[in-house]
């Protein structure tokens, strides 16, 4: 059996005030990692530039992403199928605001939810990661 996989390059942005930002895309419930699908030989972390750029109007210099891994989950809106994502650690301090398809940001500490409804990814996979291993050290 295979497993139907959505490649995605997904960013942790961190504010000045230790809050990670997440989305939500239009129609959805759930809140996420700002990012998007990897296009056709493009690279994860211009990927990564390209859907910020995109859905939050804000510009990032690919080299100061911090590569994570690679992280993976059911995907929250696409029943069936499975987000592997390249997660990349950026601090950020720039005004962001929702754009393309997204229709609601949020800044959270990410040592809770801020009782947000979480796609898998995010509250199974990247904030427990990033509670675990960088609220000490990244």
């Amino acid at each position: 059996m295979t497993i139907a996989l959505i490649r995605i390059a997904a960013a942790l942005l961190i504010g000045p005030d230790g809050r990670t930002l997440l989305v939500r895309k239009r129609g959805t419930q759930a809140f996420m990692q700002p990012g998007g699908k990897i296009e056709a030989r493009e690279q994860p972390v211009q990927a990564l530039a390209r859907e910020l750029e995109e859905e939050l109007g804000l510009r990032i210099d690919p080299a100061q992403a911090r590569h994570l891994g690679q992280f993976s989950a059911p995907a929250a809106n696409e029943p069936g199928f499975t987000v592997q994502a390249e997660v990349f650690l950026l601090d950020i301090d720039a005004q962001v605001s929702p754009a393309a398809e997204i229709e609601e940001v949020r800044w959270i500490d990410p040592a809770g939810t801020g009782d947000l409804l979480l796609a898998p990814l995010t509250g199974e996979v990247i904030l427990p990661f990033y509670r675990a291993t960088c609220l000490a050290t990244c």
